[in-house]
């Protein structure tokens, strides 16, 4: 597993060759993986490393196996994950059914280091469940959504401040909101409060899916059923509605925009007829993996480019 992982993480290009054609065969049709994938955002000191650990420990009680990835903030020296697994999850220390990688989110707004949706794919195939942690940035986390089939937002009490201001961006995008510390009383319920005022905004995203607002303590265990039957609810949703096939679908192909965008910029799309002719290409290919497409239409902005640079735009 840890040299699979290491290798999509290589920026080297023989090594990103070799990871294309990983890639590629993990998304080809009839590969998809079989993990639940679960994204866990929310502020710093919310307790998500806690209840990470503590959804570890259930999972393994039932005899699924897991896969983590957590992104951390970056060492301005070295550029790697500060945290790394040193302060979570203890549950998996010693567990071979138990898998951790760290990964530094170097700068990036959304919360997510860019090789995690590489990572996902890679542990999909492997395990039951992949989790995945974002080092809680505010607003610009909603690029986990693009990774996850469900996504827990985790608040903790007196968060009404934090609250007010996402309520026009990152609070429309959880299915599941829990506000942890809930043995801490009043304070709790009166967040729990906000946190259902606030997400009647974004209903209207979820189509059908009545978003619940959980009262747990990770550090406790109370609630955790609660947790796991919404879990397994918004799965079922899923399923029925074919909105987990769509979920994914959007994912490859938001990671197809971001990457040109990373490489290329507005004016790289641009020389391929900008986002809609984009969006066209991306829907013409339907099964495609993101690596493939990423890799063609790479080729295609460069020769338009280079086209433009040699003075053949007539």
């Amino acid at each position: 597993m840890a040299p699979a992982l290491n290798l999509v993480d290589d920026v080297r290009p023989a090594a990103q060759r070799e990871a294309r054609a990983l890639l590629e065969a993990l998304e080809a049709p009839g590969v998809q993986d079989r993990a639940v994938r679960i994204g866990l955002t929310g502020a710093p000191g919310s307790g998500k490393s806690t209840l990470l650990d503590a959804m570890v420990r259930r999972a393994r009680a039932v005899g699924q196996t897991v896969g983590l990835v957590a992104v951390d903030p970056s060492s301005r020296r070295t550029g790697g994950a500060l945290l790394g697994d040193r302060v979570r999850v203890r549950a998996g220390a010693a567990d071979p059914g138990v898998f951790f990688r760290s990964m530094a989110a170097r700068g990036r707004l959304g919360g997510l280091a860019e090789g995690a949706r590489a990572a996902v794919l890679v542990l999909g195939v492997a395990f039951d469940r992949v989790l995945v942690e974002t080092v809680g940035v505010g607003q610009s986390e909603g690029e986990v959504t693009d990774l996850v089939d469900t996504l827990v937002f985790l608040a903790q009490p007196g968060a009404g401040d934090q609250l007010q201001g996402m309520k026009a961006g990152v609070l429309e995008l959880p299915d599941i909101l829990a506000v942890n510390k809930a043995d801490m009383g009043p304070i709790a319920e009166r967040t729990a409060a906000e946190l259902e005022a606030g997400i009647a905004l974004g209903e209207s995203a979820h189509g059908g899916w009545r978003r619940p607002v959980l009262r747990i303590s990770a550090q406790e265990g109370t609630g955790l059923d609660a947790l796991e039957d919404a879990l397994a609810a918004h799965r079922a949703w899923l399923i029925e509605t074919h909105e987990l096939a769509r979920r994914r679908r959007r994912g490859r192909d938001r990671a197809v925009e971001l990457g040109l965008g990373l490489r290329y910029g507005t004016h790289g799309l641009a020389a391929i007829g900008g986002a809609g002719t984009l969006a066209e290409r991306l829907a013409a290919a339907p099964d495609a993996p993101a690596a493939r497409l990423l890799a063609e239409l790479s080729r295609a902005i460069e020769e338009a480019l280079q086209h433009t640079r040699s003075g053949g735009t007539a």
